[in-house]
Formats: C-alpha cells, sequence, structure tokens
C-alpha cells in the first residue's frame, strides 16, 4: 500500500488511527498494540502477500536471539558475542540472498566466462530498513542498552507502519517508551493537526513535485544521444531535486502519520542542498542512515581512534558500503566510493586548517552531490559517464534542439509581426529550467517542513482545514493521473 493512494490517507491510516485510540481508551492498552501490530503487518503484506512470512520468519529468529543473549548476560556474560555474530551473519545472509545473490552471479559470469542462471528474485519490501533496524537491535543488547524484552513491543517495534518501509530508521529505545507512556494512549489532536499537516506537505512534495520532475528525469536518462551541456544539466539537476522531494515527501508523510499516534519519529532531513561541505550534507541527508552507519558500522571498524591513515580508510569503508546497501549494481558502489573519497578529501583539507567562504563551499558541494546522483540514477556506468560527459561539457554547449525550436519562434515572431502564441512553445525545456528555478530555490533557501510545522505553538481544526485542505486539493488533482511508487522503494 502506497503513502500517495487514496485507500491508504482516506481509509486505512483513519482506520488505523481512530481504532487504536478507542481500544485504549476502554482500558485494554495490549490489545490495542495488537491491533496495530496487525494493521501494520496487513499493511505491509498489501504490496506482496508472499513475502509476509520472511518479515515474520526475520521477527522471530532476531527476537529468539535476543532472548538468548540476554540469558548469556543474566548468566555470566559468556556467548553474547557469539549470539550476536551469529544473528548479525542471519540478517546480512538474508539481506544478501535476496538483494546481491544475481548481482554476484552475474559478476562471477562475467569473470569467469560461466553461465550460471539467475535466481531473478523479487527484491522483499522494506528488507533493507528492517534488517537494518534489527541489527541495531541485537547491537544494542549486547551493549546492554536494551533493557524492555516484551515480544509484542518488539513486533511493533519492528512493523510500525509509518516507517516500516523506508525509515526513518529508529532505535528501540528512543520509540517503545513513547508506546510504553500511558499518555500517549490517549487521543491528542494538537499531534493529530501537527500529523496531517506534515502528512498533506510530504503528500504535495511527492505526488505534484516529485513526480513531475521524473518524467523530465527518466526522459533525459532514457535518450541514448550524447547530451549537450544544458540538457546534461536539465537531466542531472531534475533526478537530484526529484530525489530530495520524494524523499524528503516520504519521511514528512512517515513523520506525519507516527504524530497521529503521539509517536515522535526521529529527524531525517534537515535541508540537505543548504550544506557547505560533504561532511554537513550526510548530516543533513537520510540522518538515521548517517547515524546507523557511524554507530554500527564507522565506530566498530575503529573510527577516529586509530590515527589518520586508518580514519580514512574507515571513512571510505563505510561509505562503499552505504552505497552497496543501497542497490546491488557498480553504479551504487561507484556512487559510495565517490562520497567515501570526498568525505576524506574533506577530513584532511579541514585537519589541515583550511576552510572556504561559504558560496564557494555551498556551490562545490552541491556541484559534488549532482555529479553524484547522476552515477546513483544510472541504470549503468556507461549511461552515467555520459551523462556527466555532458555535463563538464566535452559534448559542447549548444542550445538543445527544444530550446532552440523555441528561441527560432519568439526571434521570428518579434522580426516579423505577426503570429499568434503558441501554448507547446511555452512549454517544454523552458518550463522545466523555471521549475528547477524555483523548487531549486525553495530546496536551497526555504524553511523545511519540520520547520514549518514546529513554528506554531498550537494547531487548530481551521488550521488544518485552511492549509492541509488547500494541499490535498491539488495533491488529489494529481493522483487523479498516478500513484506512483517512492524511490527508496527499490533500496
Amino acid at each position: 500500500m502506497l503513502f500517495n493512494s487514496p485507500e491508504y490517507f482516506f481509509v486505512f491510516l483513519p482506520l488505523a488511527v481512530v481504532v487504536y485510540f478507542l481500544i485504549n481508551r476502554a482500558g485494554y492498552y495490549r490489545a490495542a498494540k495488537v491491533w496495530l501490530v496487525g494493521a501494520s503487518l496487513y499493511f505491509y503484506a498489501y504490496w506482496n502477500a508472499a513475502y509476509l512470512g520472511l518479515i515474520l520468519a526475520s521477527i522471530l529468529v532476531n527476537y529468539s536471539v535476543a532472548g538468548r543473549m540476554r540469558t548469556a548476560h543474566n548468566g555470566n556474560g559468556g556467548g553474547s558475542k557469539a549470539l550476536l555474530v551469529a544473528g548479525v551473519t542471519f540478517n546480512l545472509g538474508l539481506l544478501g540472498y535476496f538483494k546481491y545473490s544475481d548481482f554476484f552471479i552475474a559478476n562471477i559470469n562475467a569473470l569467469l566466462s560461466t553461465h550460471i542462471p539467475l535466481l531473478e528474485l523479487l527484491l522483499p519490501l522494506a528488507i533493507s530498513f528492517f534488517t537494518f533496524q534489527q541489527i541495531a537491535y541485537l547491537v544494542d543488547c549486547h551493549r546492554y542498552n536494551i533493557h524492555e524484552y516484551d515480544f509484542l513491543n518488539y513486533c511493533l517495534f519492528v512493523s510500525f507502519f509509518p516507517q516500516l518501509i523506508a525509515g526513518p530508521i529508529v532505535h528501540h529505545r528512543e520509540m517503545m517508551p513513547q508506546f510504553m507512556n500511558r499518555e500517549n494512549a490517549v487521543l491528542q489532536w494538537d499531534n493529530v493537526a501537527r500529523g496531517v499537516l506534515l502528512f498533506s506537505i510530504g503528500l504535495f512534495k511527492k505526488v505534484v513535485i516529485a513526480d513531475t520532475f521524473a518524467i523530465w528525469a527518466d526522459e533525459g536518462f532514457a535518450n541514448t544521444a550524447e547530451p549537450g551541456f544544458l540538457a546534461a544539466w536539465q537531466t542531472s539537476l531534475s533526478y537530484t531535486f526529484q530525489l530530495y522531494y520524494d524523499f524528503s515527501g516520504y519521511t514528512d508523510m512517515a513523520i506525519g502519520a507516527a504524530l497521529m499516534f503521539n509517536i515522535h519519529l526521529p529527524l531525517n532531513f534537515n535541508s540537505p542542498y543548504k550544506s557547505l561541505d560533504i561532511q554537513d550534507f550526510w548530516r543533513r541527508w537520510h540522518m538515521t542512515l548517517s547515524r546507523w552507519l557511524r554507530d554500527y558500522l564507522y565506530i566498530p571498524l575503529g573510527g577516529n581512534r586509530r590515527g589518520p591513515s586508518r580514519t580514512y580508510v574507515n571513512i571510505f569503508l563505510t561509505f562503499l558500503l552505504g552505497g552497496l546497501w543501497h542497490g546491488a549494481g557498480w553504479t551504487f558502489i561507484i556512487w559510495g566510493a565517490m562520497h567515501g573519497m570526498a568525505l576524506v578529501i574533506h577530513r584532511r583539507w579541514s585537519t589541515a586548517g583550511y576552510s572556504m567562504a561559504a558560496v564557494p563551499a555551498w556551490i562545490l558541494t552541491f556541484i559534488f552531490v549532482n555529479f553524484a546522483w547522476v552515477m546513483f540514477r544510472a541504470e549503468d556506468v556507461d549511461t552515467a559517464v555520459r551523462i556527466m560527459s555532458g555535463m563538464a561539457g566535452a559534448n559542447g554547449f549548444a542550445l538543445p534542439e527544444a530550446l532552440l525550436a523555441n528561441y527560432q519562434y519568439w526571434q521570428g515572431l518579434l522580426l516579423e509581426g505577426v503570429g499568434d502564441v503558441a501554448v507547446d512553445h511555452l512549454l517544454g525545456p523552458v518550463t522545466t529550467w523555471c521549475a528547477l528555478l524555483v523548487f531549486g530555490l525553495v530546496a536551497v533557501f526555504g524553511r523545511n517542513s519540520i520547520q514549518i510545522v514546529g513554528e506554531r505553538t498550537r494547531f487548530g481544526v481551521l488550521d488544518v482545514l485552511r492549509v492541509g485542505g488547500g494541499v490535498f486539493i491539488v495533491t488529489m488533482l494529481s493522483i487523479a493521473a498516478s500513484s506512483s511508487v517512492f524511490l527508496y522503494f527499490n533500496f
């Protein structure tokens, strides 16, 4: 079930919220959690019921491993590390089988000229996210950071539908105490109002802005011709803003939906295109993933505790594996390596005492991020190189044919003074560049949705009807055409 589908926000979400609080109001607090777990599993199975057993098996195995770790802790502590290794191996094995099997088989076939048939497995929805979340849980158990082991609570922690599919990636200790707080079992209209408004903003981002940029980005990446300078930049920038508004829109909707249950999910986006360096970018973009990579990969590798050279290696490996987490392909690996190398250079630059003025620092950071997104989006390395070459001016600086035709039309109209203005000449690339300018300025200089919703101390019904209703009307007009999948569903 998609967040941007009418059946979700008109039927499923309101029903889940209303029934949850009605059961709580009757005093059946555990039954309310059972309802929410059942609703979350239905939400997951709605996409593909075949993989419901997979997430249930993952929950059971990880909970069992955590239980054995708790028993080991109550004894002499022995065996906890071995159980942790076994649990992490299980999770990575599950993720590797479904997500990376065909990638490795294809590369073995290419390297050794073998003909091993591909498994052609369908990637289970959310497997990357619930796998990382449960690995973090096991590590926290091993570190004695988990103090509550109720099975129902654990099921809710893993399956809670607002953040199940694409995050934010949460810790048990930051979410479950909220569910155990009896004050949160009472419907709070202020949170509902904030949640509806935040959900509406995210929905608008996705179906109006991101899906529009998707048309231009898909067209550019599908074009096999060598793009000129402006055409290449139009393609790359279209994807840069598609991805931003798509994933930040999803996160707004996730945080907004959770807020209706009085649950505060962690911030996942903080205007990342305002960043003045690449480290700042990763403190703002997909913040819960950055936190996970830092706490459960970078620090266990040694972090910055073993000297500069080892620190650089750890940074690079962390982002190389972070790229691989996003997808089974060389484009993702290269994208991760690009960011890893950029972070190494930035750290070396900073430790040497160098600095840069704000404007050139922002330009350099944004251009790098934009170039890297081309590798992230491309179907293969050749496509990425083709578009990057165009961005660098290797294919010339001539106006694209559509823009040239537009220019020639208006030139002829002004010189000859005849003819009527045709609507189609006002559209095309001119519309694209106007949209890129407007929504680029919004992303770089505007307040983000969390700031907008958080600026008011209280929201009333009229606030929601006025702002949220207006957003919903515009959004529904776009949804009437189609309901597209969120980009991070693919990862």
